[in-house]
């Protein structure tokens, strides 16, 4: 099984759908919290769901059960708490929603895990795929656009 990731921001909009075509991925799941945001820009829902049906004939499903809570988010954002405290509340998270029995495995086969932050390191879509490979097994992860971190 298959799982890419993406983020949309700072990326043009050629950029991010290249990406996407080349992919292989068959749909693309929001695992964002919010994703009508007007700082989305050609991310927004409608807009994206319309975008890859026609650029790239792929679906579109929003899955806010993949998000962190607005808590969480706000206290990582505001600085409260470090990017580790972080990744542990959500992994805990998860763990309470029982993603691994409650998300249908057939809609993340060969999906791509969207969210805003440009790069997987420090964004909640890569532990969703990682939490998901330990729980499933199997799951082959690929960051779409990824630069390495600086060593």
């Amino acid at each position: 099984m298959k799982v890419l990731t993406i983020g949309f921001t700072k990326k043009s909009a050629r950029r991010f759908f290249d990406l996407l075509r080349g992919s292989g991925a068959k749909r693309i799941v929001d695992v964002r919290l919010n994703n009508g945001s007007q700082l989305s820009g050609f991310a927004k829902k409608d807009d994206l769901a319309w975008f890859l049906d026609e650029i790239c004939r792929m679906d579109y499903v929003h899955l806010p059960g993949l998000a962190p809570t607005r808590e969480m988010l706000r206290d990582y954002r505001s600085g409260r708490i470090d990017w580790n405290a972080y990744a542990s509340r959500f992994i805990d998270l998860m763990r309470k929603r029982r993603i691994e029995d409650t998300i249908p495995r057939e809609v993340l086969s060969d999906a791509c895990l969207l969210c805003s932050e440009d790069q997987p390191h420090y964004c909640h879509r890569r532990i969703v795929a990682e939490y998901l490979n330990e729980h499933w097994g199997g799951v082959e992860i690929e960051h779409l656009g990824m630069v390495k971190p600086d060593s």
